[in-house]
């Protein structure tokens, strides 16, 4: 049974949208010259991976995009976030600009154009160049540098027709799960590695934004963070200080630098990490932003843990929650609070949920259906959160539900499908889940409304 949703508060040229990237959809992995990046690489590490599973194939987007254009026309969305592969189209990392890998995406948004979709690019959702991470990785400057010139290839190849641009998606993955925890490519333990990965990543951000600006006159970017509410799991004066460092960790952290506020310096103490500052570099990262983007999947309920890694802080069940497949909790306030932050903390003028979504495991009907009731709440509520935040002044200019299409879930493998449309691997079948029938209505709702509603007198006069 569906819920209500009251989505008057949403503006009328709100952007309804799904997301996927590169690693995880396209395949073709050694194909018309793309290089292997650090996934491809880690995925070759036993153990690191479930099932021992691989982007080698994913869902053959690189062959079948005409098909899932067509899936996001049948959905009615008008936005596609999509992310290039660096190693495809500057295999080396930097020099020499792979003409067929750069041509493949020219063709995709010419598609999405002619199909009524905008595109919406993202420059980097983790697939670096696994010869740039042998020559230091994101600890190392050069490769802030090396993106900024790859940032400038792609905007100026595809900025006369795309305006919708990210720098990075969810640096905080690149970092601290890559550098510090391990368990995401490249699959370091060292703080320090971490620590100055964030650093260069953050300024490669920046030097980005400068490098798309200058090759795509009119570009509108940004960065997109995931974030997560933080809360003290006790009354405890421990776990209320554990909180305020995951909170940094998690959060400030990624979110300060870009507004101009530097690293925060409790965290700083933290690390215990000499961050390998030059003149100039906080300003280049605190490039003015047009819109943030915000990933969002559940909240964390802090203890403390000072026998553990930095930020000595651990996540605990909340009891009697309810949790993805992921064994994420769900809770839809926490991204209505993390958008009235964005706005009251930081001032933001333009936000898009960049990424929202849920795992569970589906099973294919004798019919051929795909119901997913949990998914299709999980939906809900969440747009019910966006549309009460946006009551409450939030700028909200979108929502882009995670993902289009089951896929490569990284270390989990393709045991976890976050999709609106289910994949057979077997057969590369694609099959829209109730949860996408019921995205597609919400938006049709949307549109619906939006006409019948006058449009207030700034809007008929041009202003918004």
């Amino acid at each position: 049974m569906t819920q209500p949703i009251d989505l008057t508060a949403l503006p009328r040229d709100f952007t309804w949208g799904v997301a996927t990237s590169a690693y995880q959809i396209e395949g073709a992995v050694a194909e018309d010259g793309r290089s292997p990046s650090i996934w491809d690489t880690f995925c070759r590490i036993p153990g690191k991976i479930d099932n021992g599973d691989t982007g080698d194939v994913a869902c053959d987007h690189y062959r079948r995009w005409p098909e899932d254009i067509a899936l996001m026309r049948e959905l009615g969305v008008g936005s596609y976030r999509f992310s290039v592969a660096w190693p495809r189209v500057v295999p080396g990392g930097d020099g020499a600009v792979n003409r067929r890998g750069l041509d493949f995406y020219s063709r995709l948004v010419d598609a999405l154009l002619e199909a009524g979709i905008t595109p919406n690019v993202t420059l980097y959702h983790w697939d670096l160049p696994q010869n740039l991470q042998e020559r230091g990785g994101w600890p190392a400057r050069e490769t802030a540098e090396r993106f900024a010139a790859y940032a400038a290839i792609v905007a100026g190849a595809l900025g006369d027709r795309v305006r919708q641009w990210a720098t990075l998606n969810e640096p905080l993955c690149s970092a601290w799960i890559g550098h510090l925890e391990g368990t995401m490519a490249p699959g370091l333990t060292d703080v320090t590695a971490a620590v100055r990965a964030s650093y260069h990543l953050l300024l490669g951000h920046g030097l980005a934004v400068q490098a798309v600006r200058a090759a795509a006159p009119g570009a509108r970017i940004g960065i997109v963070n995931n974030l997560s509410t933080v809360e003290p799991a006790s009354g405890s004066d421990a776990d209320a200080a554990a909180a305020r460092r995951m909170d940094g960790h998690t959060n400030r952290w990624w979110l300060d630098p870009v507004h101009g506020r530097g690293f925060p310096a409790d965290m700083r103490e933290v690390y215990g990490v000499d961050l390998p500052e030059r003149p100039g570099d906080l300003a280049a990262i605190a490039e003015p932003l047009d819109w943030l983007g915000l990933n969002y999947y559940f909240p964390a309920l802090i203890a403390d843990d000072p026998g553990g890694p930095p930020p000595f802080a651990r996540q605990i069940r909340r009891p009697g929650a309810p949790r993805t497949g992921m064994d994420w909790e769900v809770d839809p306030g926490g991204l209505e609070t993390l958008l009235m932050r964005l706005t009251d903390e930081y001032g933001a003028r333009r936000i898009y949920v960049t990424e929202n979504g849920s795992a569970y495991p589906d099973t294919v009907a004798s019919d051929g259906t795909v119901h997913d009731p949990e998914r299709t709440r999980y939906l809900e509520e969440h747009l019910s959160a966006c549309a009460r935040a946006a009551r409450r002044g939030a700028p909200l200019a979108g929502y882009y539900a995670w993902s289009l299409l089951d896929n490569f879930e990284w270390a989990y493998g393709y045991d976890k499908r976050f999709g609106l449309v289910h994949v057979d691997y077997a057969t590369q079948r694609r099959t829209i889940k109730t949860s996408g029938r019921r995205y597609a209505a919400i938006i049709r709702d949307h549109r619906l409304h939006a006409r019948a509603t006058p449009a207030p007198p700034a809007e008929r006069l041009g202003a918004l």
